[in-house]
C-alpha cells in the first residue's frame, strides 16, 4: 500500500511539474532546426515559421541550419533532442516521409519519432533545363531524353532532397537512367547549369524563378495539376500528358515524439494564426508556394499528409532507386 501511495505521489509531482512548464512555454529561446543549408526553400520557409512563433509566442525562435545527407543529419538531431518543445524541426517531404527509401539506416523513424505541429506550405516543382537544351516543352524533352539518357547530367541537392525526389519521379515516369550529380544545395546546381555542366534539374519554383524570368534557363513544366501564378506561362505536367510527374513537396513543423500535448497545442495554434495573416500568405505566394487552407492545417492534417505521401511515393522511389 505504501509503495502504491508513493507511486501515486510521484505521478502527481510529475504532473504538477509538467503542467506549469507547459503553461509557461516557451520560457527561453527555442531552436528551429532547418536540415539544409541557408538560402534555399527549406531555409526560407523555416525562417518564416520562426518569425510566426516569435510574434505569437513572445519568445525568441532561432533557426539553426544543420545540413547534410539529404536533410537527414539535422532531422536525426531533432529526433534525438529533448521532447520539451525547445527543439523544433522544420522538415519536409524528404526528411519526414520518404527518407527511408534512400537511407535504410536512418537512425530515426520519420513517422514514429516525431509529433506533427502543422503544414506550412507546399511548393510545386519545376522542370528546368539549360538555356541551349534541345527541347522547348515536355513532349520534346521526353523524346530527347529517351534517345540520349546516357549523355544527360541531372543536378540535385543530395540523396533524398526534394530536388532528387522530383527528378527521380520524372526519370521513372519517362523510363530513363541519366547520370545523377549531387551538390551541396540547389544554388550550386543552378550555377552548374548556367555553366553548361548540368542539363536539367527539378526544384520548387522559388529556386530558379529569377533565372527563368531572365531567360537564363528554360522552364518546361510545373509538376502539378495547376499552373503557378508566379510563372503562369509554364504549362503543367498534366497539360502535357505526363501526370505521373506530380511533385509538390510539403514543408511542415515537427517536434520530437513525447513532447507534452499542451506545448504541441500552443505551437499549432500559433502556426495557424500566422498562416492566416495576409502578410505571411503574400510572402509564401511570392515564393511560389501553394497557400495552406485552414482545413489542412494542424497536427492531424500533417500526420495524414505524411502517411498518404509515403504510401503514394515510397513504392515508386524504392523501385526507381533499385533499378
Amino acid at each position: 500500500m505504501a509503495k502504491q501511495l508513493m507511486a501515486a505521489a510521484a505521478v502527481l509531482m510529475i504532473a504538477g511539474m509538467n503542467g506549469p512548464q507547459a503553461q509557461d512555454y516557451p520560457a527561453r529561446t527555442v531552436t528551429i532546426i532547418v536540415p539544409f543549408a541557408a538560402g534555399g526553400p527549406a531555409d526560407i520557409t523555416g525562417r518564416i515559421v520562426a518569425d510566426i512563433f516569435n510574434r505569437h509566442l513572445g519568445q525568441k525562435f532561432v533557426v539553426e541550419n544543420v545540413g547534410g545527407a539529404g536533410g537527414t543529419i539535422g532531422t536525426l538531431r531533432a529526433a534525438h533532442a529533448a521532447a520539451d518543445g525547445y527543439t523544433i524541426l522544420s522538415g519536409h517531404l524528404g526528411t519526414n516521409a520518404l527518407a527511408s527509401a534512400f537511407y535504410p539506416d536512418l537512425g530515426y523513424d520519420p513517422q514514429k519519432d516525431f509529433e506533427s505541429i502543422g503544414l506550412t506550405a507546399e511548393y510545386p516543382e519545376l522542370l528546368v533545363v539549360r538555356k541551349d537544351f534541345p527541347a522547348n516543352n515536355l513532349k520534346e524533352f521526353v523524346a530527347y531524353a529517351k534517345s540520349n539518357a546516357s549523355k544527360l547530367n541531372v543536378g540535385h541537392a543530395g540523396l533524398g532532397s526534394v530536388s532528387y525526389i522530383g527528378c527521380l519521379l520524372l526519370n521513372s515516369a519517362i523510363g530513363i537512367k541519366p547520370t545523377l550529380v549531387p551538390f551541396t544545395g540547389t544554388a550550386p546546381v543552378l550555377a552548374a547549369m548556367l555553366g553548361g555542366q548540368i542539363d536539367y534539374e527539378c526544384d520548387p519554383v522559388l529556386g530558379t524563378m529569377s533565372q527563368v524570368r531572365a531567360g537564363a534557363v528554360k522552364a518546361l513544366a510545373i509538376a502539378a495539376n495547376k499552373r503557378s501564378p508566379m510563372l503562369p506561362d509554364v504549362p503543367t505536367s498534366y497539360e502535357q500528358g505526363l501526370p505521373e510527374f506530380d511533385c509538390a513537396p510539403f514543408y511542415g513543423v515537427f517536434v520530437p515524439r513525447g513532447t507534452p500535448q499542451p506545448v504541441i497545442d500552443k505551437l499549432a495554434e500559433a502556426l495557424n494564426k500566422g498562416l492566416s495573416e495576409e502578410q505571411v500568405q503574400k510572402r509564401l505566394a511570392d515564393l511560389g508556394a501553394d497557400i495552406v487552407e485552414p482545413s489542412r492545417r494542424g497536427p492531424k492534417a500533417l500526420t495524414d499528409l505524411v502517411r498518404s505521401e509515403s504510401a503514394r511515393l515510397l513504392p515508386i522511389l524504392k523501385a526507381a532507386a533499385e533499378k
